[in-house]
């Protein structure tokens, strides 16, 4: 019994204690927020390799773009409708399947 009092009466170890008690808890800098921006830090970690994957591809695109017609044309006709001369376009609305949702 005498060893605990002598443990809990020493100044030292009560300042370390407080000391780890006050960082843990009540810092600015808790554990509990480290814990929150480090979960933050890996969701923009994730948002980060996503876009330069999409920077990648689209830097892809845009050489293939300047230096191939074939895909020059390509991308006309998907993305503007654009047809030659003499060609019918048919475009198919597929609005059904939006509106079962």
């Amino acid at each position: 019994m005498q060893r605990y009092t002598r443990l809990l009466t020493n100044k030292y170890l009560l300042a370390v204690t407080l000391f780890l008690v006050w960082l843990l808890f009540f810092d600015q800098r808790d554990i509990f927020q480290q814990l929150q921006r480090r979960k933050e830090l890996k969701e923009l970690e994730a948002k980060k390799a996503f876009y330069q994957k999409e920077i990648e591809q689209s830097g892809r695109a845009l050489s293939d773009l300047q230096s191939n017609p074939a895909a020059i044309e390509k991308y006309a006709r998907e993305r503007y409708m654009m047809k030659r001369e003499g060609e019918d376009l048919f475009i198919l609305d597929d609005s059904t399947a939006l509106n079962t949702k």
